[in-house]
């Protein structure tokens, strides 16, 4: 039996387990890996941290996703990979060998220490959901007799969405505390790439916010005296693994350490590995790193994983990823409202946020509905899937097989 490992929880291994509940894989053994169960869905993120939703309404949860799959999850991390031998190592220290791995693991920040003010790194956001938790307690206990200061470093969306999220969160919990908001970005102007129209609309959402910006700067020891709390946005990084050439072994990556990638979604080094969303590096040009390319290589990266399993795979089988050259960008603004953006049109409104409301609460509705599913053939509804931790089982029982 072959063996495909889908590391990581993002939204493309999200849509890969979902056409497996529909059409599944004999002669598979398919094991999800993910330090936690529930994925927060990236677009609805703004919406958790302002209090729109709660934090289980807007992540998949993998454990039923993959069940219902036939899969099997465990809870588990990368530390190394050996694309030779076609084995991980994870950070508990077990080994899980593949036939073919597929990494959707994302992308991750390492911000500054800093001694005065509480740090929350937007990415992973698995980190980010413990933080918040703590800044909301410690939120509660703040005395009111002096102003809370939250800062934002990085002038992309992220910075943008989450400064104001936080800021509604915050100011509705506590009316009578006064809170401040500041924005810092090295740029010279608000969300580059997005429509003229659309930057004008975020900077009246500041100013609505009472938020301050300082452009052409970035952090530094006054900003963290002078904050409570520190949102880092700033550029997205590779995981350590991938920016150690010991960790990663032969496997090509570029001058960031995100694993690089053909049209197929295939590693340009090791055919049997194929890489999805913030942590690959498209080759040719840079995509955003946004949560709409991992959806859009969902259904190519689903349908190629199946044809690499294939016994023998034609190489016309393998689809090719065409990336969107403008798409729809919906920024909310913490206020009811959010900005639409695509292409050189920009606009805001309430409408808008409704839109992005129903579109991200269709997107994640799908997987809701698939978990509901009973698990086909090769999981018997009776067995529920396993949580494989640590992975000695999986790993003894391949090695025999592929002996």
């Amino acid at each position: 039996m072959k063996r495909l490992v889908l590391a990581g929880a993002g939204h493309a291994h999200a849509l890969v387990l979902r056409a497996l509940v529909r059409q599944p894989m004999p002669g598979v053994e398919v094991v999800v890996i993910s330090p936690e169960p529930l994925a927060p869905y990236s677009g609805m993120v703004p919406g958790w941290l302002s209090g729109h939703y709660r934090f289980d309404e807007i992540a998949i949860d993998f454990p039923p996703l993959a069940a219902a799959a036939g899969a099997r999850w465990c809870r588990g991390e990368i530390h190394a990979l050996d694309p030779a031998r076609r084995q991980l190592r994870l950070a508990d220290g077990s080994t899980l060998d593949y036939d073919v791995l597929s990494l959707n693991v994302g992308s991750t920040l390492q911000p500054p220490p800093a001694e005065h003010a509480q740090m929350l790194p937007l990415r992973p956001l698995a980190m980010l959901h413990r933080r918040y938790e703590k800044l909301l307690e410690r939120w509660a206990r703040e005395p009111a007799d002096r102003p809370f200061v939250v800062s934002a470093v990085g002038g992309g969306a992220a910075g943008f969405e989450a400064l104001l999220a936080v800021l509604t969160r915050l100011r509705a919990l506590r009316p009578d505390h006064t809170v401040h908001g500041s924005l810092l970005t090295r740029g010279t102007r608000l969300l580059p790439g997005l429509a003229p129209a659309a930057r004008r609309a975020a900077q009246r959402a500041l100013d609505r916010a009472g938020v301050t910006v300082q452009f052409g700067s970035g952090w530094c020891t006054s900003v963290d005296r002078s904050s409570d709390a520190v949102l880092w946005a700033t550029g997205a990084e590779a995981h350590a693994w991938q920016r150690d050439p010991v960790r990663r072994g032969s496997l090509a990556v570029d001058e960031q350490g995100f694993v690089r990638i053909d049209e197929q979604l295939r590693s340009v080094s090791h055919p049997q590995v194929f890489a999805t969303g913030d942590c690959a590096s498209w080759s040719g040009q840079a995509l955003p790193k946004a949560g709409v390319h991992a959806v859009r290589m969902g259904p190519v990266l689903a349908s190629n994983l199946r044809a690499a399993l294939t016994v023998p795979a034609a190489a016309g089988d393998l689809r090719v990823h065409r990336p969107q050259r403008h798409f729809l960008a919906l920024l909310a603004t913490g206020d009811g409202r959010a900005i639409a953006s695509r292409g050189p049109f920009g606009a805001e409104g309430a409408w808008a946020w409704r839109w992005k409301d129903r579109i991200d609460r269709h997107f994640l509705q799908q997987f809701v509905a698939t978990q509901a599913t009973p698990p086909h053939a090769s999981q018997p509804a009776s067995q529920p899937a396993k949580s494989l931790n640590p992975l000695a089982e999986v790993s003894a029982r391949h090695s025999g097989e592929s002996q």
